[in-house]
């Protein structure tokens, strides 16, 4: 065992306001453009993806709290899990990376310390679920967390669980902005009880909450009180994660979750590769033609990426999963009319496919994907539209006409989505030049040599 090194230097904080001015928001002029490949034929691929940020973000803050050392299997080796790694060991837990057979990395052992250190700086950088799930596990510690984040990601709602933490009795100080930067101050404990918040501008709110639930004194009842609740799936693999290390929850109801109190069993997991980042490669084979096989894919997921095994067939492909390879065969693209509300991650390899199809599409239930890393349902608009698309944003969701498309600078806002999205319609639109590829690291390091090894054809893990 060696232990482990965090390589990743933070991104430079380029001023861009994501929801105001995307226009100004494509970082420096200087970032090197990308030209996205075209493709000269059909493709006949066999792929390994990496494991995916969700579980592995996850599992790293179970294992952080369980009640003794936890060893991750294959987990996702990406700026966002090194974020989350980087807040752990501000709080005093160990890591240790554990020579596997993963072509990604390494494994990690995770020890956790015998009580949660404070005074240092949580730098969340643009990674949700480091500042939606550390807060609660920093209210357990008696004394001051700092959370901090990027520039460019000082815009994601922070409001509800800023509100939940005081409700629950841990001091937060936010100096009245209801946004990162604050301090949470806790008390060493954390007394639960019931508890009402509105998650609907993202799942991860429950998730945070969930996840530290079972160390509150007596738990927690949570209730969701908003209109609507994104990306449930993501709530569900939350859940499913508490369960298979021996915390007792229960749902009353679809809008509420009962977690018993009691210590969180020591495990070790294998994580599931990532499958929303499978989707642009599975999304090539409809776009260039021919198949694109990815290995290791779950019979069971709660990962909204398993989605795809319904979706992509209203679009035109034809889906097959045997001895835990899927494979997507492209036969055309369809236009769909879609509700995407347990999905959001999937839309911008969705919206690419629509704007290459043989008809319209609608896609609804996406209004919260505004608040991602950038406006995201803004951007693809206005990417696409520039390329000669026709994109309408609607107040939750789009409307996509496909038009014929030209090459062009296609810019990402920092979001590794877009920058996904870029390469797909490349493959059909030569002269696609993606500025800032560099941002696919934030939960897939290994994007471009994959793309190049699917274009090659034959079998590849990077």
């Amino acid at each position: 065992m060696r232990s482990l090194s965090i390589g990743y230097e933070p991104m430079s904080n380029d001023s861009y306001s994501p929801i105001t001015s995307l226009s100004a928001a494509n970082g420096p002029a200087t970032k090197a453009l990308w030209a996205a490949p075209t493709a000269d034929g059909a493709l006949n691929a066999t792929l390994t993806i990496p494991g995916s940020k969700s579980l592995t973000n996850r599992e790293l803050v179970l294992a952080a709290l369980a009640e003794g050392p936890s060893k991750l299997i294959a987990p996702l080796h990406s700026r966002d899990s090194e974020r989350m790694i980087a807040g752990l060991t501000e709080l005093g837990v160990t890591f240790t990376a554990v020579d596997g057979s993963g072509a990604f990395g390494p494994d990690l052992l995770v020890t956790p310390p015998d009580q949660l250190r404070s005074g240092g700086t949580v730098a969340c950088g643009q990674a949700g679920t480091v500042m939606r799930f550390l807060p609660p596990v920093a209210g357990l510690v008696a004394g001051e967390v700092h959370f901090d984040a990027d520039d460019n990601a000082l815009h994601r709602p922070m409001g509800p669980m800023i509100r939940a933490l005081r409700e629950l009795g841990v001091d937060v100080d936010d100096a009245g902005r209801w946004s990162l930067p604050f301090s949470v101050r806790g008390h060493g404990h954390v007394r639960g009880g019931e508890l009402d918040i509105d998650a609907s501008t993202s799942s991860q709110f429950v998730s945070g909450l969930l996840l530290a639930a079972s160390r509150f004194d007596v738990g927690m009842h949570l209730r969701h009180t908003g209109p609507r609740l994104p990306s449930v799936p993501h709530i569900d693999m939350t859940v499913e994660a508490l369960q298979h290390r021996g915390v007792r929850v229960e749902r009353p109801s679809p809008r509420e979750w009962v977690v018993a109190a009691g210590p969180i069993r020591a495990k070790d997991i294998a994580v599931e590769p990532d499958l929303s980042n499978a989707s642009p490669f599975l999304a090539a084979a409809m776009v260039a033609g021919g198949t694109v096989s990815i290995t290791g894919w779950p019979l069971h997921s709660t990962q909204p990426g398993a989605l795809l095994t319904e979706i992509l067939p209203q679009m035109g492909a034809r889906v097959h999963r045997r001895a835990g390879i899927l494979t997507v065969t492209g036969r055309g693209i369809l236009g769909a009319n879609l509700d995407l509300s347990a999905a959001g991650e999937l839309t911008p390899t969705l919206v690419a496919l629509a704007a290459l199809a043989d008809a319209p599409s609608h896609f609804t239930g996406i209004g919260h994907l505004r608040l991602h890393e950038t406006d995201r349902l803004a951007a693809l608009a206005n990417e696409i539209n520039a390329l000669g698309g026709e994109v309408t944003v609607l107040e939750d969701g789009l409307r996509i006409v496909p038009r014929p498309l030209r090459g062009g600078v296609w810019h990402t806002y920092h979001d590794h989505r877009m920058a996904t999205t870029g390469a797909i319609l490349g493959l059909a639109v030569p002269g696609i030049e993606i500025q800032d590829i560099e941002t696919t690291a934030k939960t897939l390091p290994e994007f471009t040599a994959l793309w190049q090894s699917m274009l090659e054809g034959g079998d590849a893990t990077a």
